[in-house]
């Protein structure tokens, strides 16, 4: 029988207590690229890792921080000591975890921190090939928006490379405690087929911030400080903004300032 707990907010995170959509998050859960292991980001107090423990198919470790969310988390014996990490996800060394094996994330994520934890995703791309997560509805909104539009921004692009991401459901403030002060939605992010992008993927990532970090300008002037060749000084792509580049496009624009 799951158990209904009274969740704390600590490090910016807002637990949350209903059952009904902690089973819907854990039931997002794919098995995409043939992963059998999930770690869990931030368990607290148990809500969503109680679905998860459940399951047969995957071999859960948990993440926690904080430690009287450990003292909790080694009472129900939800996971072996051994696969229960009292640290801070950000220091992790996840392919310690993986040794080798695909490798999933799920969790409902500290907004304070949701940045962050995108960007050590993108850091281990070549194992990590799902992730389920809980954030802030406008960051949500940034991740899994198409070109043209004001959401779509770096992190769009960056994760849209190598992830196919779809905009699950919005969860609204009163099914946590504390209830945040915004609207909460839960993301999908399932590897794509990309292995390696066809250009320089250090490059890549610098192309893409740089013109982001001035993005009401055209590319022409925001990319200024990275170096335009003369002879693609006259490029139509270099007429655009940022937002209205693709993730194709963005490669394009890589190769040619390489």
């Amino acid at each position: 029988m799951m158990e209904q707990v009274k969740p704390k907010k600590h490090l910016g995170q807002h637990f949350l207590k209903d059952l009904q959509i902690a089973a819907r998050i854990a039931s997002l859960l794919s098995g995409h690229g043939g992963y059998r292991k999930v770690l869990e980001i931030g368990a607290g107090m148990g809500v969503l890792t109680q679905f998860l423990a459940s399951s047969a198919a995957y071999q859960l470790h948990i993440a926690e921080i904080d430690p009287d969310s450990i003292a909790y988390l080694q009472k129900m014996s939800y996971v072996p000591a051994e696969r229960l990490h009292h640290v801070d996800f950000l220091d992790m060394h996840l392919d310690e975890i993986a040794k080798g094996e695909p490798l999933a994330l799920i969790g409902n994520l500290p907004y304070n921190i949701s940045s962050q934890i995108f960007f050590k995703l993108l850091e281990n791309r070549h194992f990590i090939s799902e992730m389920v997560c809980m954030i802030q509805k406008e960051v949500a909104m940034r991740i899994a928006a198409k070109p043209g539009g004001k959401e779509y921004g770096i992190l769009s692009v960056l994760l849209q490379a190598f992830y196919d991401i779809q905009y699950a459901f919005t969860v609204h403030e009163h099914v946590f405690q504390p209830p945040p002060k915004v609207k909460s939605a839960v993301i999908t992010l399932r590897r794509n087929a990309v292995e390696k992008l066809s250009c320089n993927e250090a490059q890549f990532f610098t192309v893409v911030k740089t013109a982001f970090n001035q993005r009401r300008k055209t590319l022409r002037n925001a990319l200024k400080p990275l170096g335009i060749p003369v002879a693609i000084a006259g490029h139509p792509l270099l007429a655009k903004r940022a937002e209205q580049l693709g993730v194709a496009e963005f490669v394009a624009l890589t190769q040619m300032l390489q």
